[in-house]
């Protein structure tokens, strides 16, 4: 690529070693870099202990920039942050969900916000530090793949995307292992090449989630009965959105085998549980449904489904439905299916779609 057609790509920079070295490889590979980090909304006062976008993190992405000779630029995103994201989160474990809102990050505000403010900057593409790659087809469309690095693969939760924006991504390590990733940090004189990684989710503050509701949405410390699915009361619960599907520990009840929450009943607030036996199912129902491909396949097809974003692959038949929606039986049942979690179908290392889990059951009749 020469400077005269060398073409541009915005890299979303987070401060962090992957975004950095995306950044660097870029400028290695010929293109012309601009670095953008987004302002994500945190809770007034404790901007110091996010875990995203603090301004440490700003100042870092500032110092790579300046290093590798590229405009750094900040992007306001924190009021369409806290209404798309920290909404969608707060209002998920209102209605007894347990919400991933990296996702509804990933396609309204990186995939969403920051693409439109790239493509109004005149960039080619947008680039990311996720680990995962991309393939196009004979027919022009895009594939997206998992990570070389299996143990770092975020796949996951890029299934959001549309065809129009993998035309247009980049993700440049993706190729590579999160150690491989350091030591080109190093190479390349970056100081966040031993920057630890994040782990919690980014606005929480270093926060357990349950002190995060407690603050925002209180009306979620409902108590109600646990029950068993025959109906036994045997205590009472805090609340259906502290508690997550095959807990054991912390029901604060007495029992004479262990105990595991099997599903929150929403319409009667009741924590339902039982043992380890009832524990898990075999098929689950999957709304809002994305396919990377723009369009679902004919008819059922076998896919390796993930259910969590760290999941093991669970062998499937996966059934395209009306009103973007997805059957999904598995081989084996799966002991913590988990509605608001992200079911995601995958063919050998390549991803084809997914979508919300809405129910553990199938309306056969639909």
């Amino acid at each position: 690529m020469t400077p005269e057609n060398r073409q541009t790509v915005v890299v979303a920079m987070s401060g962090g070693v992957d975004s950095s070295v995306a950044a660097a490889l870029l400028l290695e590979q010929g293109y012309r870099v601009i670095g953008v980090m987004l302002r994500l909304w945190s809770e007034p006062g404790r901007e110091d202990s996010n875990r995203c976008c603090t301004p440490d993190a700003m100042a870092q992405a500032r110092r790579v920039a300046a290093k590798l000779g590229f405009p750094f630029y900040p992007l306001d995103a924190r009021q369409a942050f806290k209404n798309r994201v920290v909404s969608y989160f707060l209002d998920g474990y209102a209605q007894g969900v347990t919400p991933n809102p990296c996702l509804v990050c990933n396609r309204h505000i990186r995939w969403g916000m920051l693409f439109d403010y790239a493509l109004s900057l005149g960039a080619d593409f947008m680039a990311t530090g996720h680990y995962a790659r991309l393939r196009r087809d004979d027919t022009g469309r895009v594939q997206l793949l998992r990570g070389v690095d299996q143990a770092k693969d975020q796949s996951y939760v890029l299934h959001v995307l549309q065809q129009e924006q993998l035309q247009r991504a980049l993700f440049p390590v993706g190729e590579y292992t999160k150690p491989e990733v350091r030591q080109i940090a190093q190479r390349f004189g970056l100081l966040v090449a031993q920057r630890p990684d994040s782990q919690d989710l980014c606005f929480l503050a270093g926060d357990d989630y349950r002190d995060f509701l407690l603050r925002h949405q209180p009306q979620v410390a409902s108590p109600g009965p646990i029950l068993t699915r025959q109906g036994e009361l045997l205590g009472e619960h805090r609340g259906l959105a502290f508690y997550t599907i095959g807990q054991r520990k912390g029901l604060g009840i007495a029992a004479p085998q262990p105990l595991y929450v099997l599903e929150k009943d929403i319409a009667r607030n009741a924590l339902v549980v039982g043992s380890e036996d009832e524990l898990g199912s075999s098929a689950l129902l999957a709304s809002e449904v994305n396919w990377l491909d723009g369009s679902p396949p004919p008819g059922a097809f076998q896919a390796a489904v993930k259910i969590r974003y760290k999941a093991a692959d669970a062998p499937a038949e996966v059934t395209p439905m009306p009103g973007r929606r997805a059957a999904v039986r598995f081989q084996q049942p799966l002991r913590d299916i988990t509605p608001g979690q992200a079911a995601v179908f995958y063919q050998g290392e390549r991803v084809l779609g997914g979508g919300i889990i809405q129910s553990l059951h199938i309306e056969e009749r639909v």
